[in-house]
């Protein structure tokens, strides 16, 4: 087997370009490590990538991202290829059109090498609520690998595609970068058109790039990003070449540290490491200084509440009717609504679906939804206010590393507190990263979480950067 997808992408497409390799030579690589792979990253693979690889090689290579194969979430629709979202619910189904990010790759000539595996509808960070399984984390197979994006971040972290594209929703491209070791990135809300996005929750989720490296991160953000009109809620505003600040000094950088993701529920491991990046940071030239962004304490219920709220909407469509798995044995319309929807969709879904469904009930929308809006409106205040101060926040990505599997099984609060210090990016729309930082005493991934201001992707990659330059880190690790 061969060893190319392990190369750096500028080295993968300097052989390409010298014709030492073919774009076939990857697919199949990729395929390769798939079939020898244990850690059920995928769920449906791509068979017309071969005779796709095949059409490339006589044509002019015209991108740095030409022939490179890529990974998708498979909450993201694809023209001809299954999207399931991991659930019986859509297990069989075929869309008959690409999301606009699928086009967008497309057009740069990438290769989807298949559907990546996730928890359900993107609901849990684990990793293990698929229908199809549970994902492994390929430092080691015993502990989750974060969700929901697992699939796409043991993709990458394994070397069997160099990118993937994933989506957060309340922390489900930095988790599990964090866990896996590779660098995610949360784009600003509206950076990245959502059409094409199997919805969870709309004011919530953004497709994001993952990926080995910041230059790898950031030349896909370019890849993605921009006005869509299928999308509203997409910016107009302009994309920036954003590797070209990949170099750029950090010295004067104003950065600030909420006290908050430094409290005691945070593994003194992984505080350490970020201490570390402090004090590095300082002596490079940057002001780091600690402070209060008022409201982060309440991010898990105004999750639970607006999340969920949303979800229970979005998904009430798959009835066996419209959309969905449609059960074979019913006597009326109640029942056949009841048993599709109960066959179709797993524990994890229906619980959230209850939830969801209770908060927007009646008068329930007004005590809990509608101030749960007001409060997000209040810790968005207090980020602007931040920002107004400093030109990037930083913290852990999680409070701890990967742990073992089937831990949070039993209970089903403790999930959510995988995404304590991720979800406030969400709820405000900020841009934010996860690169990796460090390991810990068993080796596991140590991720630092970088959250800039509104469309300032470019100042998060000018600081990741540098930590990447300075903290010279294994990349991946081959499973």
């Amino acid at each position: 087997m061969t060893n190319y997808l392990e190369l750096p992408l500028k080295e993968i497409q300097k052989k390409i370009k010298n014709k030492e390799i073919k774009p076939l030579d990857l697919v199949l690589e990729a395929f390769d490590k798939i079939e020898k792979s244990n850690l059920n990253a995928f769920i449906t693979l791509n068979k017309d990538a071969i005779e796709e690889a095949k059409q490339l090689e006589n044509m002019e290579i015209d991108n740095p991202l030409f022939g490179i194969p890529i990974a998708i979430k498979d909450n993201i629709v694809t023209k001809n290829l299954k999207t399931t979202c991991a659930s019986h619910m859509l297990e069989n189904f075929d869309p008959i059109y690409d999301a606009t990010v699928i086009e967008k790759i497309k057009q740069k000539h990438m290769i989807i090498i298949g559907k990546t595996n996730m928890d359900e509808f993107a609901m849990g960070s684990t990793g293990e609520t698929s229908y199809f399984g549970p994902i492994l984390n390929p430092w080691d197979i015993t502990k989750v690998p974060g969700g929901s994006s697992s699939g796409s971040a043991v993709a990458v972290a394994s070397n069997i595609t160099p990118l993937a594209l994933g989506s957060d929703t309340g922390g489900s491209i930095r988790q599990p970068a964090s866990f896996c070791g590779i660098v995610g990135l949360k784009p600003t809300y509206g950076r990245v058109s959502r059409y094409g996005l199997i919805a969870f929750a709309s004011s919530l989720d953004q497709i994001g790039p993952m990926t080995r490296t910041v230059y790898e991160n950031a030349l896909l953000l370019e890849t993605i990003s921009g006005t869509d009109e299928k999308d509203l809620t997409s910016s107009e505003k302009p994309v920036p070449n954003y590797t070209e600040y990949l170099e750029k000094d950090i010295k004067g950088l104003k950065i600030g540290v909420p006290n908050y993701y430094m409290n005691e529920a945070i593994n003194p491991e992984v505080k350490t490491k970020i201490e570390e990046i402090i004090d590095q940071l300082r002596q490079a030239g940057c002001q780091v200084d600690y402070l209060d962004v008022f409201y982060l304490e309440y991010a898990i219920p105004l999750y639970q509440v607006i999340a969920l709220g949303e979800a229970s909407s979005n998904l009430a469509r798959y009835d066996g009717i419209r959309f969905g798995h449609a059960t074979d044995t019913y006597q009326n319309l109640e029942e056949l609504y009841k048993k599709s929807r109960s066959e179709g969709f797993g524990k994890e879904v229906k619980r959230r679906l209850m939830i969801g469904s209770y908060v927007l009930s009646g008068k329930n929308a007004n005590i809990y939804y509608n101030k749960a809006l007001k409060i997000r409106g209040q810790m968005i205040e207090s980020f602007k206010q931040a920002f107004e101060q400093y030109d990037l926040l930083i913290g852990p990505t999680n409070t701890d590393v990967a742990y073992p599997l089937g831990t949070k099984g039993d209970d089903a609060l403790k999930s959510f507190y995988d995404d304590l210090l991720t979800i406030p990016a969400n709820m405000a729309g900020l841009p934010a990263m996860s690169i990796p930082v460090g390991f810990n005493h068993d080796h596991m991934p140590i991720g630092m979480q970088i959250i800039g201001n509104y469309f300032k992707e470019e100042t998060i990659y000018q600081l990741a950067s540098y930590v990447e330059k300075h903290r010279n880190l294994e990349s991946g690790k081959t499973c």
